[in-house]
């Protein structure tokens, strides 16, 4: 390992591993952390990630990205502490993800277009999880228009149309209604929401 934080000399993840494993064991404020207290961190910074690809500036974005890595290696590390796992773990667990669910690179398989690659990973991804419910497993603290569109999308592989109603006189339904369009045009409706906002400010 290099003697400085820079990562120079050595692999740089490595490097700052071992940066976060010390600032661990000698600072007193990230000795006393946990999973739990830092969730308010990685949801901060996983919101300023998204404001550096929203404004499209790319030093914003190193930056950004870099204190969301901290966030992710941080709790590898205390996870590494507490003997549960590691971010070698982590980083083996989805290289394994990855290449079980890209059949069309890494297996037999043949990718005809984006929505043939897209509903090979959605069967594989159903028969790890064994859902017993369409939208089992959605965080339902999802941004509303993120969640919305993720019920939707979830009901429509079940083979479950979505009962929209865009005349409808509550604001939920008519809200519902505009996500469903959305993804009939192939539009992100959370993307293109927080787009329209910022044009206006």
């Amino acid at each position: 390992m290099t003697d400085g934080p820079d990562g120079s000399g050595t692999d740089a993840v490595a490097a700052f591993v071992e940066v976060m494993r010390r600032l661990r064991a000698e600072c007193p404020w990230k000795q006393e952390q946990t999973h739990r207290s830092l969730a308010r961190y990685l949801l901060e910074e996983t919101h300023e990630t998204l404001e550096a690809i929203d404004t499209g500036d790319t030093a914003h974005l190193r930056e950004e990205l870099g204190d969301l890595l901290l966030q992710v290696v941080f709790h590898a590390v205390i996870a590494e502490q507490a003997g549960e796992f590691d971010l070698d773990d982590i980083a083996s667990d989805i290289t394994a993800k990855m290449v079980r669910r890209n059949p069309h690179v890494f297996g037999d398989g043949a990718a005809e277009d984006v929505e043939s690659v897209t509903e090979v990973w959605e069967q594989i991804k159903a028969q790890e999880k064994q859902r017993t419910s369409p939208v089992e497993g959605l965080p339902p603290t999802l941004p509303a228009l993120l969640y919305a569109d993720k019920v939707l999308d979830r009901l429509a592989r079940d083979g479950r149309a979505a009962d929209v109603d865009p005349d409808s006189d509550d604001l939920g339904d008519r809200l519902l209604a505009l996500v469903a369009e959305a993804r009939a045009t192939g539009t992100d409706p959370e993307q293109a929401l927080r787009d329209a906002v910022r044009r206006r400010i």
